[in-house]
Formats: structure tokens, C-alpha cells, sequence
């Protein structure tokens, strides 16, 4: 419990309007997409940068715990109060697009900004942000970058840090940085802004984005393929990007998630399918559209395809979208506990990650329904499990232990985009050696000596 005076020197910064410590804002600021529940002793939300640092100024002098927040919409705890102290929510004041730089196709931004409200104000004048994570519609761009969010898009565009060009940042004794330029080019002192990225709010936090824009496609266009088995799928996902063509998306379903998305919402899929493969291709003609299919028909084709879907418009390119979009919560058929890993590895070797997963759900007789973006490697694994069954949820842990070490084995990493946070601390010694684990440490100790910015996260505490 944080002392009263405590706050009342909060209160004297932010204002008794943006500072609370009543029941239901601990409760509302207590959780995130884990289900997780840890309360915060006040939750507090900052106007302006100076705010912040006056704040983490004092935080760190009295040893007080300062948990930044987006929208919670992490799925590994990363923003959770698990330690108590203080969340600092950015939503309420620090969510201003603050400019658009057409000349130099950059956008400067406040942490707390929903990505689509960015994706909407640059598509307006042309431009493009293409980091789209499923959570788009309300994770902000501070936690995008905290977490390195990715998203479908990422197998032609990449991630966010492919579009972080500068960052501004209060450190936890309240000194301010900016680190980066919006200049194309920059390779003078440590690029601090890439430690940033990723760090989930560990270092320091985020009071001003830089990022990367590029010019908008004109047109879009979707198909789906159905595969026999998942190995034929995964095969031609790899062969697919090596023929020279860059899909927007590849997605796909496994025959576990193509049927739970049926039962769910009786949308006529392949149940028998063993699974899909959904993809996008974009550009400026549609000459080159049609090519960029035809190519990737022909590999599918190859590869035990037996029907090959191209959407004829919008409409029916948002039936084929509606399966991938909607796979995760239809696979609560299979178990009132969901444990959600993104693993990521060498497309390569997607074919026998995916055996080895089907031979552990073998192994301990779960369900192990898999999607994801398989055209960047990066797998949803998901054990599900009665959550009301003791036993059957520490088996799910023993089976999320052995899909870590297989991933490992196969050269992967343990998280593709939702982070480390909580949830994967304990796995951290799989992908890390001491060595590389002691300079982890060794980063948050030069940023945060006294240990005050969310700290048990990432397996550094």
C-alpha cells in the first residue's frame, strides 16, 4: 500500500483528476489479455512529458514501482502490477498524433495513439503504416514498440521496429533522451532507440515516437488455398517465398482451428482440410497482381493445393480474412484455458515444428490447435485445456515447455511479437545463455539502478 503522502505529491503534479487510488481504477488497471490479476497501488495519468519525469524523479528517489500502460492488450503480462506501485496509463492525455510529415513521410506520434488512428490519418493523405497487429483496432503505438508488435502484414513489411526511426524517452531518475533522427541514415553513437524497442517498458518510458512511412498501394487483392495436410501447407509457404514473390500476408489455419471457426460460425469451410493457406498480394497495377497469384497458385498447386480460392471483391475478400481473424477466440470449444505462445522460427524448418507439435499434443493427449503468420515463420500455438482441472492445466504447462524447447531446437525464439513479459520469464534460460541473460541485466541496471520501472519482467529479476 503506497504511502498517503505519496500521493498527495502525485495529486500536486497531475492534478486530483488524473490521479486514483479508489477500488474500481485498481481493478480496471489490474489486468490484461493474460486474465492475469495483480492490482497497482495508484494508477496515475500523465499530461505531458514533464509530468513524467517529475514523477519517475521521484519514484526513483523513494523506491516507488512505475508500470507504463497502453491499452493492456498484452497477452504475456508485460504491463501487469505484479510487483504493486504505480501504473502510468497513457491513454487519457498522451495520445495525440502530433505531425505528418509528407515531405519526409514520417509520423510523430505520443505513445498512447491506437495504431488504426494512425493507419487512418496517414491512408487519408496517401501513405501507409504497415505494422497491423490483430489488436490494431486498440493496442497503441508505445506498446507496439515496447513489445515489437508484428502483425499479417510483416511478412512483406516487417515489424515495428522496421519503422521506429527516433524515440523520445524520460529515463527513471527523469532525465529525458531522444535518440535517433527522422533522417533515413544514422549510424552516430549506440542506437539507444533499438534497445528501446522491445524492452517492455524495463529502460524507460516512451513519450514520443518517430516513424517510417511509406507510400499507400493502390489496390489489394486475397486468395485462399486449401491443403490436404499441414505439411503440404507449410511446405509450400516456404517454397512460395523463395520463388521470388512477397506475399502481403501468409496465413494460415490448421484443421483443429478450420473447425472451430466452423462450429463457431457455420461459414461452409473444408472441415476435412488438414489446412488453409490465406493470402494477400498488393501493387499499383493489376497486371501485376493477377502475376503475383498466378505465381503463388502454381506453387501451391505444387504442393498438394487441391482448390485454389481468388476473391472476386471486397466482400469476399473479407469471407475468406473472416476464418484467420476470427480463429482465436472460436478455440474455446476446445477448453476453457487457452495457453497462447508465438513462437517464431526459420520458415524452412515450419513443416517440422509443426510435427513436433502434433507429437506432443500426441504425447499428453491435449488439443494443440495451431494459426498464424507463416509467411515471417511466426506460429500461434495454443494448448487448450479445462481450466477448472488442476491436472490438466499443469500438463498443459509440461506441453507449452516442450513446444519452447522445440521451437529452440529448430534455431526459433521463444516470442515472434507478444514479448517476454510475465509469462515467458521463466522459459528465458531455453533461448539465453548466462552470458547473454548477465548483460540483459547488465542494459537494465546501467538504465534503472534502483530496479523501479516493471521490473520482474523478462526474467531480469
Amino acid at each position: 500500500m503506497i504511502d498517503l503522502k505519496h500521493i498527495e505529491h502525485f495529486t500536486n503534479i497531475v492534478g486530483s483528476e488524473n490521479i486514483y487510488s479508489d477500488k474500481a481504477h485498481l481493478l480496471a488497471y489490474s489486468y490484461d489479455a493474460t486474465r492475469e490479476h495483480f492490482e497497482p497501488d495508484a494508477v496515475i495519468f500523465p499530461r505531458h512529458e514533464e509530468d513524467i519525469s517529475e514523477i519517475l524523479k521521484y519514484c526513483n528517489t523513494h523506491k516507488i514501482i512505475i508500470v507504463p500502460r497502453g491499452a493492456g492488450s498484452g497477452f504475456t503480462g508485460g504491463a501487469l502490477p505484479s510487483s504493486g506501485g504505480i501504473i502510468l496509463a497513457m491513454e487519457k492525455h498522451m495520445n495525440n498524433i502530433l505531425e505528418i510529415d509528407m515531405k519526409n513521410m514520417v509520423a510523430i506520434v505520443q505513445p498512447g495513439v491506437i495504431n488504426m488512428d494512425l493507419q487512418r490519418a496517414v491512408e487519408k493523405v496517401g501513405l501507409f503504416y504497415p505494422p497491423d497487429p490483430a489488436s490494431q483496432d486498440y493496442s497503441t503505438l508505445g506498446g507496439n514498440v515496447s513489445e515489437n508488435a508484428g502483425g499479417m502484414r510483416a511478412a512483406k513489411y516487417g515489424i515495428t521496429k522496421d519503422y521506429v526511426m527516433a524515440t523520445r524517452a524520460v529515463l527513471p531518475n527523469g532525465d529525458v533522451i531522444k535518440a535517433g533522427k527522422r533522417t533515413i541514415k544514422d549510424v552516430a553513437g549506440y542506437n539507444i532507440s533499438g534497445i528501446l524497442i522491445a524492452s517492455e517498458g524495463t529502460l524507460a518510458v516512451l513519450t514520443e515516437i518517430t516513424l517510417k512511412l511509406i507510400p499507400k498501394p493502390k489496390m489489394t487483392k486475397t486468395a485462399m488455398g486449401i491443403f490436404p495436410t499441414v505439411n503440404d501447407a507449410m511446405e509450400a509457404v516456404y517454397k512460395t517465398m523463395a520463388s521470388g514473390i512477397t506475399p502481403v500476408a501468409m496465413e494460415f489455419l490448421d484443421n483443429l482451428t478450420i473447425r472451430a471457426v466452423e462450429q463457431t460460425f457455420h461459414k461452409g469451410l473444408p472441415v476435412d482440410a488438414g489446412a488453409l493457406l490465406v493470402t494477400d498480394v498488393d501493387g499499383n497495377l493489376e497486371d501485376d497482381l493477377d502475376f503475383q497469384l498466378g505465381q503463388i497458385e502454381e506453387v501451391f498447386k505444387e504442393n498438394g493445393c487441391s482448390e485454389f480460392r481468388v476473391a472476386k471483391d471486397a466482400k469476399e475478400a473479407a469471407e475468406i480474412w473472416f476464418a484467420r481473424r476470427n480463429a482465436s477466440p472460436s478455440l474455446s470449444i476446445y477448453g476453457s484455458k487457452k495457453l497462447n505462445e508465438d513462437v517464431t522460427v526459420p520458415r524452412a524448418v515450419l513443416p517440422e515444428l509443426l510435427e513436433r507439435f502434433s507429437a506432443i499434443a500426441k504425447k499428453y493427449s491435449v488439443n494443440i490447435p495451431c494459426f498464424g503468420h507463416t509467411g515471417d515463420g511466426n506460429v500461434h500455438t495454443n494448448v487448450m485445456v479445462d481450466g477448472s482441472n488442476p491436472r490438466q492445466v499443469a500438463i498443459a504447462y509440461q506441453a507449452i515447455e516442450e513446444v519452447f524447447q522445440a521451437t529452440v531446437d529448430l534455431g526459433g525464439t521463444l516470442s515472434g511479437e507478444h514479448g517476454i513479459g510475465l509469462a515467458k520469464a521463466p522459459y528465458m534460460h531455453m533461448a539465453f545463455t548466462d552470458e547473454e541473460m548477465n548483460l540483459f541485466k547488465s542494459i537494465k541496471m546501467a538504465f534503472d539502478p534502483n530496479n523501479i520501472l516493471n521490473p520482474a519482467k523478462m526474467g531480469l529479476s
